[in-house]
Order: structure tokens, then sequence, then C-alpha cells
């Protein structure tokens, strides 16, 4: 699947009004990504696409340097599992 690069997001689709699939976050400050949201379409489901999604986000992260705040339910359910994103996972008791 091509992963394309919208606002805010990442998607898979013909269209960022319309993807199949998609992954939007925001910026909370400049070095905080919050994970707004997940979508994956039935016909896309049981593919592990939010798996790709969310692991874009962590790259974007990991290359600027950037911390992350899963508020989506699969984000947090994901990266808060184990230790391969604690790099990336905004505490709020530390700062980058």
């Amino acid at each position: 699947m091509d992963i394309k690069v919208g606002e805010n997001r990442f998607y898979i689709g013909e269209s960022e009004k319309d993807p199949l699939a998609e992954i939007v976050f925001c910026f909370k400050k400049s070095d905080i990504i919050v994970i707004e949201r997940t979508f994956v379409s039935e016909e896309l489901r049981g593919q592990n696409i939010a798996g790709q999604l969310l692991q874009r986000v962590v790259e974007k992260a990991r290359e600027e340097r950037l911390k992350i705040i899963p508020e989506c339910t699969y984000a947090q359910k994901v990266m808060n599992r184990g230790e391969d994103y604690k790099d990336v996972l905004y505490n709020e008791g530390t700062q980058n």
C-alpha cells in the first residue's frame, strides 16, 4: 500500500478528503504531535494498515525529534504496550 503525506495526516487512497485509511495528528507545541484519530475502511481491515500508518507517524517523530501524545484509542493501545515507542512517547514529567 502506498502511504501518502497529507496536511497533518498520512493516508491511503486517491484523495486526502476521502481516504481509504488515515491517521490524523496535530501539533500541541512545535515539538509535540497529538495523534487524534486512526481510520481504516472495511475493505482494508485485517492488513495491519493502522499499524503501518502509526509507524509513519513514529518515523516522522524520530526524524524530527518530536514527542507523541496518542489520544486515539488505537494509538494509545499500541504505543503503551511495550518499549518500542518509549523514545517518542510524551511523558509529562520529562522534557525533550
